[in-house]
């Protein structure tokens, strides 16, 4: 592994913290390289780590040495690097045109003015359907429901980009509701998931966490608590212990996967992403949430993350369009990429009967890519960070393999 060289965070600071909790942040606030698959990358975090409870950041990752090379106009890549839409639905065995029917609601915080004509240029690039505004296909609103939008924010602008192109791509015929909240505190982004279910949508897409509080059993039945409605959420990239609200039961908390191709009749391969004690998918034990009757482990007596998974290297990261805050096309990684990933997932496989959909893939484990190499720490039980056959906690019962998994 190279030698490690770090660079500062995107976007706006975090609340100052105090004494050792301090300490703990200004270590995460670094940028560190992604290392994985022998492709090593640097990145840096969108949002700046902050691990105040109640509050939340985001957990985008942008590589910073990315070269595109430009196509016959001298600007506009031939291929932009990363990961596109027909590589992600090639690797999870989706259909071309899924979404049909279905809403995905996207929560971040903060605004992204130019978020309808970044995701515009994103989906003309491969060749996806049109999702405007004017049609009615996508909007975008404040946490109460109003086109009166918070302030503009860089680093979670890039989330923003992100989440919108990986909806995009995954389930090119759904509805998209952006939904910001004003502000990075859990209320307001739970407020927005409230928000986002009143307005309709199917499937809610949350690419955020943040340090585990005695309050989190009451966030759940105020803001996630919605029966049938798919809601996802990243469960972190600093490896080994759980974030809120991927610790809610009534979430699919997703972990994350280095993805590359391969010969083999998959075509595919997936191991655990991790590149440090500090950098990988994020999974374990919460400390308050419930276990839900679904999950049947016995590592935790309590809520276990994740449930599933997708890719979320860096360093096998996907290709995002990005103009406030970046200059065009970029690659991420991070959660952030699996979240939005998982509910077109949903959106593809279309309406939900089970109250709690994470609850569907536990009843057919089979019908996913069981990732059985990689391990993001040392812990005991092993497998709350450790791969292996069946269930783990980085990328909880496996990837998509279709959509059984996800339908019902």
């Amino acid at each position: 592994m190279r030698t490690p060289q770090f660079a500062a965070p995107l976007g706006r600071a975090a609340v100052p913290l105090l004494g050792s909790a301090a300490l703990a942040v200004s270590g995460l606030l670094a940028a560190m390289p992604a290392s994985a698959a022998g492709h090593p990358v640097s990145w840096a975090r969108s949002c700046a780590v902050d691990l105040t409870p109640g509050h939340a950041f985001c957990n985008a990752l942008r590589v910073t040495d990315t070269v595109e090379h430009a196509g016959a106009d001298g600007i506009t890549p031939a291929t932009p690097s990363g990961f596109g839409p027909a590589d992600l639905r090639s690797a999870y065995n989706l259909p071309t045109n899924g979404g049909a029917g279905q809403t995905v609601a996207i929560v971040d915080a903060y605004n992204d003015p130019k978020a309808a004509a970044d995701m515009a240029v994103y989906r003309k690039q491969y060749g996806l359907p049109a999702c405007t505004k004017t049609t009615g296909c996508f909007k975008q609103v404040s946490q109460t429901g109003t086109t009166t939008l918070p302030a503009n924010n860089a680093g979670w602008s890039g989330e923003i980009s992100l989440d919108l192109d990986m909806v995009s791509a995954i389930a090119p015929n759904a509805h998209i509701i952006l939904v910001e909240a004003k502000s990075a505190s859990m209320a307001n982004l739970g407020i927005s998931v409230n928000e986002a279910a009143k307005l309709g949508a199917t499937e809610i897409s949350n690419s955020y966490g943040g340090s585990e509080s005695s309050a989190d059993t009451g966030y759940d039945t105020t803001y996630f608590n919605h029966p049938g409605i798919a809601i996802t959420v990243s469960s972190g990239d600093s490896g080994y212990g759980v974030e809120y609200p991927a610790a809610s039961r009534y979430v699919t908390a997703v972990g994350g996967t280095s993805l590359a191709k391969s010969s083999g009749t998959r075509g595919w391969t997936e191991s655990v992403w991790s590149t440090s004690s500090t950098e990988g998918a994020g999974s374990g034990c919460s400390a308050y949430d419930a276990k839900p009757t679904w999950q049947t482990d016995s590592g935790c007596s309590k809520r276990t993350v994740a449930d599933v998974s997708a890719v979320a290297d860096p360093a096998t990261g996907v290709a995002v369009y990005e103009t406030y805050g970046a200059s065009g096309w970029n690659v991420y990684g991070g959660t952030s990429v699996a979240s939005p990933l998982i509910a077109g997932v949903y959106a593809d496989a279309g309406a939900h009967t089970a109250a709690v959909p994470a609850s569907i893939a536990y009843a057919h484990p089979s019908s996913l890519n069981d990732v059985t190499s990689g391990s993001t720490a040392t812990c005991s039980p092993s497998y709350l960070c450790t791969a292996g056959p069946g269930y783990d906690g980085p990328t909880g019962l496996g990837t998509p393999n279709g959509l059984t998994a996800f339908t019902g």
